[in-house]
């Protein structure tokens, strides 16, 4: 037998790493450099051949030694860079060094937080975190997850073992398309969307709705809509919540990355009032994906994940004082991304995730402003958070469409695309706090060059 290839972990783990790391960062280095812009052109076609082509047989009978190389070099020349600043498209935003440096360290340890004897170290350091950021949004704890879509449907799910199998969950129109699907998944009644002509929850029309619809009543607001950043009324929806008895449930995956900000957290007022809150730090945190979370108000409600298996958490264990982590999650083997959240925050602190909270904010403001008083351009509405909705004047959906397609295609530019108030609009998420207002020029003489006349 021959000698089995170098581990990440252990004593010699840095050792084997170091040369590896030469090489993908090498890699990166070359695919984005081919690559030269937010995303490669040719579209899916040429993408495709060129992946399969560095691929070639992925399992071969021998392996290739330069395999790694090969791969990240086509990966990254053909990525979507959230980190360029004509990449704008969606809630995907480029990661810090320091957390990407973290979650590194997080793969090479690769701690499992089913069971305390797999993550010591990691398990304490989420019980400190995850208690951290509840305290932002005025809960007792909260549970690490995927992103928005696993908080959301956590969420219906202690509601619905809180409170019973008819709970009546009800929506605005404007809300993320995982929380009607929750209701799916966990078999419960068809949800009731309350209209949102706003661009966010109508609050009279929830009272009529909490009125007329028998209970138990799960109420979901937004704040952060993932299509124009609104944010719902939250105090006057949390008064209509206590007003019927109804449990809330606030999805801030977007939105609570203002809780960093002294200037943007008032925006949040009444998040405080929810029984359970999404956030999702890999978009306004600025994390490798995944780093969500759901906070919880009640403690008592996380008694519907207790789990038992006796090779994970044995009462005799539980009982000599081992942490019991199968209750914090509804999976089971999790990696351990609180390390990357808990460096960002110890890193940057407060001030320094606020900066970068304001700096986007103030970006998005920027690119209104040029659109507002640029002559081909339609502005939808001031944005709220950094999220900016445009369109060429005097044009057909299907142009803007097929406009959107060919910034695609060509690789220029990644914009995304929303309904509002009838019509198709050009979305750009303002997410890099590197983007200057050049690039916003850029990006809007892009727009108006590939706009058909």
């Amino acid at each position: 037998m021959g000698t089995p290839p170098p581990l990440a972990s252990g004593p010699h783990g840095p050792d084997a790493l170091r040369p590896l790391l030469d090489t993908v960062l090498d890699a990166l280095h070359a695919g984005t450099t081919a690559r030269g812009g937010p995303l490669p052109a040719g579209g899916p076609d040429t993408v495709t051949a060129r992946m399969t082509d560095a691929a070639g047989d992925i399992l071969p009978d021998h392996g290739d030694p330069d395999a790694l190389r090969t791969l990240v070099t086509a990966l990254a020349h053909g990525a979507a860079d959230p980190a360029h600043p004509l990449c704008t498209a969606h809630l995907h935003g480029p990661p810090l060094a320091v957390a990407t440096a973290a979650d590194l360290a997080a793969s090479a340890l690769n701690p499992s937080l089913d069971s305390w004897d797999q993550a010591p170290a990691a398990s304490t350091l989420e019980t400190l975190v995850t208690r951290a950021l509840a305290r932002e949004t005025g809960a007792a704890d909260a549970l690490i997850t995927t992103g928005g879509t696993e908080s959301n449907q956590l969420a219906t799910l202690l509601a619905r073992e809180t409170h019973g199998p008819g709970l009546r969950l009800i929506h605005g129109a404007n809300a993320h398309h995982s929380v009607p699907r929750a209701t799916w998944l966990l078999g419960l009644p068809e949800p009731v969307v309350v209209p949102a002509p706003a661009g966010t929850l109508d609050p009279a029309a929830l009272d009529e709705a909490l009125t007329q619809i028998p209970g138990p009543h799960l109420v979901v607001a937004t704040a952060g809509t993932t299509d124009a950043g609104l944010i719902d009324p939250l105090p006057e929806i949390a008064d209509r919540c206590t007003a019927h008895g109804a449990r809330l449930h606030i999805d801030a995956a977007y939105g609570a990355g203002l809780l960093f900000s002294t200037q943007h957290r008032p925006k949040l007022a009444g998040l405080e009032a929810a029984h359970t809150v999404t956030l999702d730090l890999h978009k306004l945190g600025w994390q490798p994906i995944a780093a969500g979370l759901l906070t919880v108000k009640n403690p008592d409600d996380l008694t519907a994940l207790h789990h038992h298996t006796h090779y994970l958490n044995a009462d005799d264990d539980t009982h000599a004082g081992i942490p019991d982590l199968l209750g914090r999650s509804p999976r089971t083997s999790r990696r351990p991304d609180i390390l990357k959240i808990a460096a960002t925050l110890k890193t940057l602190g407060r001030t320094g995730l606020g900066t970068l909270v304001d700096d986007v904010c103030t970006l998005a403001q920027k690119l209104a402003t040029l659109i507002h008083h640029h002559p081909r351009f339609e502005l939808h509405a001031p944005p709220t958070i950094s999220t900016v909705l445009f369109r060429p004047t005097h044009t057909t959906d299907d142009t803007v469409a097929a406009l959107r397609r060919t910034l695609l295609t060509t690789g220029a530019a990644v914009l995304g695309r929303a309904h509002a108030d009838g019509r198709l609009w050009l979305k750009a998420t303002l997410l890099n706090p590197h983007t200057t207002p050049d690039d916003l020029t850029t990006l809007l003489t892009l727009v108006e060059r590939h706009t058909p006349r």
